[in-house]
């Protein structure tokens, strides 16, 4: 599983900023990380059992769904295909991102059929080429920037201080990214024919991402969260060594020191972004809808039809619910909010029906 930085932190850090300033924002990204931790214990000692209870094919389908849908309107805002007027060199683009995608995915062939364990790469770089052909790339920024950076690091008692003043605005937040942590690994399970949330197990995983979240709140970065794309990538490549998880890694961190590099990475166009989105973000949702064929889930009874119904609404209506004390609040949106609902139902609903 990849780690990267959560929308989710987005408001919840501002606001703690606003509050507290850096010390505030910082300190309370390094507890986040710590409530994973803690959390991830509590679940090493009251043991796994309960999860299928908890996570059953009615839950666990519509999630990975909601994951895969509720990124699509990303995909389509990053082509334009919004309702207003579209250059056609975006999605011209876009196209050539997305088809190239397709053919490298499925007709590589022979010496080329390398091309099958990396078609994003390859679409994504066929339409870049065409944009800069087209001249919707500005170098702008690649110019300006230096061969070599180094990231603006914070170290606290040095460049900030340890403050409580945004814990209550911040740290609830965890409970959300948690739900999303457990979704995407239970996609990403589905996907390589492998239980992670027991095996490994979500101790492990959720103590994983605990660490890697304190220490870049320590160093002065966001929270951070699983990736669903890397979920879709793992299913479209079926590369699922944890040695490339790790390659990866090293080389985003080489990245992060190459200012030019990243300039260049970052002036990849939306479109072309856009158009690789549409496979990857479709392709967790319909892994969602293999779950439910996979386990045969009898769609005759009306409970099922119940549970599914309210968390694809609730998930994909932008549905947001928050919850206000004092000066603190806590919003649960989305996935989140429909997964809860979901096992709500599930639990509470009766299996058996009358006639």
């Amino acid at each position: 599983m990849y780690l990267g930085s959560s929308f989710a932190f987005i408001a919840p850090v501002a606001a703690g900023y606003l509050l507290d300033g850096n010390d505030g924002a910082f300190t309370g990204v390094m507890c986040v990380g710590i409530v994973y931790i803690i959390i991830a214990v509590v679940i090493k000692i009251a043991g796994k059992n309960w999860i299928d209870k908890i996570l059953p094919p009615i839950i666990i389908g519509p999630m990975i769904m909601i994951i895969g849908l509720g990124l699509a309107p990303t995909a389509i805002s990053s082509i334009g295909l919004t309702g207003g007027i579209v250059d056609w060199k975006t999605i011209v683009a876009a196209v050539v991102t997305f088809v190239v995608t397709i053919i490298a995915a499925i007709y590589a062939k022979g010496r080329a059929r390398f091309l099958k364990i990396i078609p994003f790469l390859v679409g994504i770089i066929a339409g870049y080429v065409v944009s800069v052909i087209m001249g919707i790339v500005d170098f702008t920024p690649v110019r300006e920037a230096g061969w070599f950076s180094i990231p603006k690091f914070e170290f606290p008692f040095v460049t900030y201080s340890i403050s409580g003043g945004a814990l209550l605005t911040i740290v609830p937040v965890a409970l959300v990214t948690i739900c999303e942590h457990i979704g995407d690994h239970t996609a990403l399970g589905q996907i390589i024919g492998k239980d992670l949330v027991k095996d490994p197990g979500l101790d492990r995983t959720l103590l994983g991402d605990g660490i890697a979240t304190f220490v870049a709140g320590l160093l002065g970065g966001p929270a951070n969260t699983t990736y669903g794309e890397n979920t879709s990538v793992v299913g479209m490549t079926r590369v699922a060594s944890s040695f490339v998880i790790k390659l990866a890694a090293l080389i985003a961190i080489i990245f992060g020191f190459l200012g030019k590099l990243t300039a260049l990475i970052s002036a990849i166009p939306g479109s072309v972004l856009g158009g690789v989105s549409i496979l990857l973000y479709g392709f967790i949702a319909v892994n969602g809808l293999k779950v439910l064929v996979k386990n045969q889930v009898d769609f005759n009874k009306t409970k099922n039809i119940v549970v599914s119904c309210a968390m694809l609404v609730l998930g994909l209506g932008g549905s947001v619910v928050t919850i206000a004390t004092g000066n603190v609040a806590l919003s649960i949106s989305g996935m989140s909010l429909a997964a809860i609902i979901g096992i709500i139902l599930n639990i509470a609903l009766p299996d058996k029906e009358e006639n």
